[in-house]
């Protein structure tokens, strides 16, 4: 933005003219203020906002007050408008901030202030010094540096032309060097067409003599076709005459077969009389056994005595060393148990790990435990299965022994649970056996059919391997 200032040759605040008596010379009339090329306003602001805040408090104007505080990369950045707005509008705040700005400048201020400024000087600094000292003549120096910094300017775009030019012309070198490579490449590529299309022409007059010749090979076919159609009628006619010979042939033929079939079954029939005869004396020789033996028929099967055998019965007399009712916690139970057919065990791995390694950590302890349960699957061959709570699940279990199946109960269900669904999807008649001291867990599986043993049994059977 421009700054204007009425001109003030005396660089000093003047009273206002009340009045001029007549006769006396009036005041000169106050010049408008020049137009600033840009990088001397710009440089005015900067001198400006860089020594505002040396100022006292009571000589910053008010509008500036605030500016003053701003760091000094936003001072002139932000505040440009401001200062340029003071700068012309109060002379006395202009004279303040000259002789801050001049004590900065040092010789080249003085020299300003006198009107020598050296030639070599920046012309926008010399503009920008003589604005706010306003020396005789600093309107001079004023067009001086704005026709300075037109001549850069000029300068700089005729440089930039020239550059342009220039890279054009080093464009069309290169542009015509492309265009030589690629005529010389058409040039190439002509030749060779005209090569292909030789060859083309070539091959053209091949194949039409090899097309005359399939012609007359096809005429010559043909005539073969015909001559080969006569000798196929014939041989059809020959073989009509041997088809009615051999369907006469099969006739006969089927003739016999009827006999044949006629005799087997006769065969036959003596043979299923032989055999249901036999089948009869059997029947009637069981029907008089069982009558003999007086078999009635039976309410239960030999499974179901095998889980009355090794029930918990409260009450029950024992009968002899044989069949005396055996403690949940014995292990020659279990082993009675494990040797019933496709026995299944599924035991409540924390429920005896606890029990019986409580001084371990989780980890030993189902380790210790997975890997005796993978002896009873080798020694046994049933099915083991071992469930632990989800919660203290760690990954990178290390793999389970053969015949051993781990599992980890899922998020908001427990052990117990798992136990009990594994055991009601067995089918009914097989023996399951479930080891676990929790008696909530025993009378749980015993409703769905299973044999509960105490986790010492257990215990007793993996200290005795």
């Amino acid at each position: 933005m421009p700054l204007t200032e009425p001109y003030d040759d005396r660089s000093s605040v003047e009273e206002p003219v009340v009045g001029v008596p007549a006769g006396e010379d009036a005041p000169p009339p106050v010049e408008p203020e020049p137009v600033l090329p840009e990088p001397v306003r710009q440089r005015i602001v900067t001198l400006t906002a860089a020594v505002l805040p040396g100022l006292p408090a009571d000589e910053v104007p008010v509008p500036l007050r605030r500016v003053a505080k701003f760091a000094p990369n936003r001072r002139a950045r932000l505040g440009a408008p401001a200062i340029a707005a003071q700068l012309t509008a109060d002379p006395l705040f202009r004279q303040r901030i000259t002789a801050r700005v001049l004590a900065d400048a040092g010789d080249l201020g003085a020299a300003v202030v006198e009107g020598t400024a050296p030639a070599a000087a920046d012309p926008v600094e010399v503009a920008a010094l003589a604005y706010l000292a306003r020396p005789r003549g600093w309107r001079d120096l004023i067009e001086a540096s704005g026709e300075a910094v037109r001549a850069e300017a000029d300068s700089a775009v005729v440089a930039e032309l020239v550059r342009e030019a220039e890279q054009r012309a080093a464009r069309a070198e290169h542009d015509r060097a492309v265009a030589r490579v690629e005529a010389e490449k058409l040039r190439d590529e002509l030749a060779r067409v005209r090569e292909e299309l030789g060859q083309l022409r070539e091959e053209a007059r091949q194949l039409t003599r090899t097309l005359r010749e399939t012609q007359a090979r096809e005429r010559k076919a043909t005539e073969t076709l015909a001559t080969e159609r006569g000798r196929a009628a014939r041989a059809a006619a020959d073989a009509d005459a041997e088809l009615r010979r051999a369907r006469a042939r099969l006739a006969e033929a089927e003739a016999a077969a009827g006999v044949a079939r006629a005799s087997a079954k006769e065969a036959r029939s003596v043979d299923d009389a032989r055999l249901w005869l036999l089948l009869e004396t059997i029947g009637q020789a069981a029907v008089g056994l069982r009558r003999e033996l007086a078999l009635d028929p039976v309410d239960k099967l030999p499974a179901d005595f095998v889980a009355d055998a090794f029930a918990e019965q409260p009450g029950a007399a024992a009968a002899g060393p044989s069949t005396r009712a055996r403690d949940t916690d014995d292990p020659a139970r279990l082993d009675q148990l494990l040797a019933l057919p496709r026995a299944h065990l599924v035991v409540d791995g924390y429920n005896v790990t606890k029990r019986g390694f409580g001084e371990m950590s989780l980890e030993q302890q189902r380790k210790r435990l997975i890997t005796g349960l993978g002896g009873i699957a080798a020694q046994t061959g049933d099915e083991v299965t071992v469930v632990f709570d989800g919660a203290e699940r760690i990954h990178g279990l290390p793999p389970a022994p053969r015949g051993v199946r781990v599992l980890f109960s899922r998020k908001g269900e427990t052990a117990d649970e798992l136990i009990r669904r594994l055991v009601r999807a067995e089918p009914a008649g097989r023996p399951v056996v479930v080891v676990s001291s929790d008696r909530e867990v025993a009378d749980g599986v015993r409703r769905h059919g299973a044999y509960p043993l105490g986790a010492d049994s257990l215990l007793r059977r993996l200290a005795r391997s």
